[in-house]
């Protein structure tokens, strides 16, 4: 059996979820809307929680969107829930759940990079540490260092979140 480590539990991954949201807000507190742009996936689930939280906790009108990342082959055409024009010009955070090597963050950034967008910032559940590509997060539950050989899974769960080290 693979040994894990459970470096987030619920309570942890809830708590971490309030806190990127206030950031969110904080960053965005005088704007009227913004996009949270979740990756297919656990990134789209995460950014639905957070979007929730901002909901509750500020008056911005959160406009959910799911980014279409084919992650085996990230050059082929990404696409989104929701039309370009919906988010020319208006803030936007890109949500995943992990930053492992910085590829599927990379591609989501370059989609967004075509369009004339107010503010771009990118938000994670886990940032390892190590990354091919010169990609950060601006907002972070939890930052690890973590070997290449090492890998971090996020389940999402309504009673029973975890996120693993294996």
């Amino acid at each position: 059996m693979e040994k894990t480590t459970i470096i987030l539990n619920h309570i942890q991954i809830n708590q971490k979820i309030k806190r990127i949201a206030y950031q969110i807000y904080e960053a965005n507190s005088t704007e009227k809307e913004v996009i949270i742009a979740g990756i297919q996936g656990n990134g789209f689930y995460f950014s639905k929680l957070l979007a929730k939280t901002l909901d509750k906790i500020s008056s911005l009108k959160i406009i959910l969107c799911e980014v279409y990342i084919d992650k085996k082959n990230p050059l082929n055409k990404i696409t989104t829930s929701i039309k370009t024009i919906d988010y020319e010009n208006k803030p936007i955070v890109l949500v995943d759940d992990v930053l492992n090597s910085g590829t599927t963050l990379m591609y989501g950034i370059k989609h967004f990079l075509d369009v004339p967008l107010k503010r771009f910032k990118t938000a994670v559940l886990v940032n390892r540490n190590h990354k091919k590509y010169p990609v950060k997060a601006d907002f972070k539950g939890i930052s690890l260092s973590t070997s290449i050989n090492e890998h971090v899974e996020v389940i999402f769960d309504e009673k029973n979140s975890k996120a693993y080290l294996v």
